[in-house]
């Protein structure tokens, strides 16, 4: 399906790209992993043609679609459900084509063709794909322009994936989800039928969502079967048999020029000794296994503990001008805590955080905490609140007037900011460097509670792994509002919910709050159905004296086999789902893992199928009710 071929290319005078090459077949889903800057976006860029390449080629099968999500977010006053419809540009130009051809034989040929493509259930489709990036009924039907951009973005998302292009082209699309919208992405791609090149960061999605990994390392692609788990056991493999390589020639290289030297001058030798010497120099050094180091994350203990609970809620309502966004909060935080915040964007969870760090006081309940109790925010809206023109050091000037500048450099140090990065000024720090700096910040005062809102949105897959290094480290609570599932399961033992206008604690893992989510979706798209049918139900007293056409007993009966058989389908990927165990079955048997893999995703294109068919069923049933 897509085919690179000695790929080169330079920014800037920097080889990103050199003579790389890689294939993808028709319908493989792949992530395309590397080090932040090493070329993964330019990548794309070079593949929808928006870049042209130093040399080398890129093909695509003859006539297939290639679709990514647009570099710019809707912000006009078209409605959400408009926007993503049109996306689909042969649907969008047939229906206005049929609305002014005269032609009956073009006018068939038209509607054949709408029909051909599912037209007529195209709404139902957006309307699903809007509803799990977490939009409202009320919110797909109002204009682009009264969201915000991280919003927008998702809107930008929704369009990509209604278009269903052959070749689906991602660049980090879960930076916009809250967790119910990755989860929900995830299954979606699993059951995404075409061919995908998913550029994330986010270990969770690489493990469940594709079956391959490109892997972009000093300007090369490496294709690699499997999840990302498995890339990192075969490349830990085929790192390590490089180093024996490496020491085998090296061992053969010194045994060689010893003996060269040795030899050299004596005749009787002197033929073998410059045979060797030819030799030394054909042959070719087996490259040295480089890894670039990642600096660590650094979060100071509490100079003082304090006596349990760090904080208590007492039936605490908060909210905004004297409308409670959350009431009835009944929880208590310990030393040792590591919480995580569940929730769809809007519940109210960095309202919580705001609370909890002092940012807005409860409207009523008590909030009770020690006097001297300090508290640790980290949020990514305070990357665009970095002063212009300011450097780290500057920032730790101001914290540390008395201190020596040895002092403040040490201190700087210790998150990462070297000599060459810290005397660098804000608007010339990459995103992952600006995050550093709040990490410094947010830590500097040695808080009792960290609280850390969506905290690895710039952050590389070496760089999240230092984080949870610091934060299993650290000696204070610490509470998590993200979307990397990889981080809250590695760093959190306790689950709190946000939902229904409160905060309560959640019983089961994670794996069980996937399942409620992604069950919630499909029961509310069910009862809207029911809804209409009973809609129907009450009206046909009125209607027992039209002309009959449709059958709608055979409707109803279809209904009624459509959901045993989404009930049953399922019920086996759940089976698949126990069995691949997040990604440890590849690390066991990658071949059986593999297997699994491929019939969980034909299991899920199989569910996605049958919810059109109930859906367009339903609408069929309504219609014939109402007509």
């Amino acid at each position: 399906m897509l085919h690179i071929n000695s790929l080169t290319y330079r920014l800037g005078g920097r080889l990103l790209l050199d003579k790389a090459t890689v294939a993808l077949p028709a319908g493989v889903k792949a992530g395309l992993v590397g080090r932040n800057g090493a070329g993964k976006s330019t990548l794309l860029r070079l593949i929808l043609g928006d870049l042209a390449p130093e040399s080398g080629s890129i093909s695509i099968r003859k006539g297939a679609r290639v679709g990514a999500v647009a570099q710019e977010a809707p912000g006009g006053p078209e409605s959400l459900m408009e926007v993503v419809l049109a996306a689909d540009g042969e649907r969008a130009s047939l229906l206005r084509r049929a609305e002014t051809e005269t032609d009956p034989h073009r006018i068939g040929e038209i509607h054949t063709r709408l029909a051909d493509i599912g037209a007529h259930s195209a709404p139902a489709r957006a309307a699903a794909i809007l509803a799990g990036l977490g939009f409202s009924q009320d919110e797909m039907r109002g204009p682009c322009s009264a969201l915000s951009g991280g919003w927008r973005m998702r809107v930008a998302l929704a369009a990509a994936l209604f278009a269903e292009p052959d070749v689906l082209l991602l660049d980090e699309p879960t930076n916009y989800l809250d967790l119910e919208g990755v989860l929900w992405l995830k299954s979606y791609l699993r059951a995404y039928r075409h061919t995908v090149l998913l550029v994330s960061h986010d270990r969770d999605i690489l493990n469940e969502s594709v079956g391959a990994i490109v892997h972009l390392n000093g300007g090369r692609l490496d294709f690699y079967s499997g999840n990302f788990d498995a890339f990192q056991r075969l490349r830990a493999e085929k790192q390590a048999q490089q180093m024996k390589l490496k020491k085998k020639q090296e061992d053969k290289r010194r045994h060689m020029e010893a003996f060269v030297e040795r030899f050299r001058a004596k005749a009787t030798k002197a033929r073998q000794a410059q045979s060797r010497l030819k030799a030394l120099q054909r042959m070719q050094t087996v490259a040295s296994v480089v890894e670039e180091t990642v600096a660590p994350f650094f979060f100071p203990s509490p100079e003082r503990p304090l006596n349990p609970p760090l904080v208590r809620f007492e039936d605490v309502s908060v909210g905004y001008d004297g409308k409670p966004v959350l009431h009835g909060i009944d929880l208590r935080i310990d030393a040792d805590d590591r919480i995580a915040m569940l929730g769809a964007n809007g519940q109210g969870k960095s309202t919580f955080a705001k609370l909890l760090c002092g940012r807005i006081a409860p409207m009523s309940g008590a909030m009770r905490h020690h006097k001297k109790l300090r508290v640790g925010y980290f949020a990514q809206h305070q990357l665009d609140e970095l002063a212009e023109g300011k450097t780290p050091h500057g920032y730790f000037r101001d914290l540390m007037p008395e201190a020596t500048e040895a002092q403040r450099r040490a201190r700087l140090g210790q998150y990462g900011f070297g000599a060459d990065l810290a005397d660098n000024r804000v608007e010339t720090l990459s995103g992952g460097e600006k995050a550093r700096l709040l990490f410094a910040l947010a830590a500097f005062h040695k808080p009792h509670i960290l609280v850390l809102d969506e905290p690895t949105n710039h952050l590389d897959m070496e760089a999240r792994g230092e984080l949870i290094a610091a934060l299993n480290a650290f000696e204070g609570a610490v509470i998590l509002i993200s979307h990397d599932r990889h981080l809250l399961e590695t760093t959190a033992d306790r689950l709190w919910l946000v939902a229904d206008g409160t905060v309560t604690r959640f019983d089961g893992d994670l794996d069980a709050y996937e399942r409620l989510v992604l069950e919630r979706a499909r029961a509310v798209r069910r009862e809207k159905g029911r809804a209409r049918r009973d809609a129907g139900e009450a009206d046909k007293p009125a209607r027992a004296s039209r002309p009959r056409g449709v059958n709608t007993g055979a409707l109803r009966k279809r209904l009624s086999s459509l959901e045993k058989q989404m009930a049953e389908t399922e019920e086996k990927i759940s089976v698949f789902d126990k069995a691949l165990d997040g990604g440890k079955l590849y690390a066991e048997d990658a071949r059986k893992a593999a297997r699994f893999a491929a019939a969980r995703a034909q299991l899920a294109r199989e569910l996605e199928q049958l919810e059109e068919q109930w859906l367009q069923t339903s609408a069929e049933l309504e219609a014939a009710e109402e007509g």
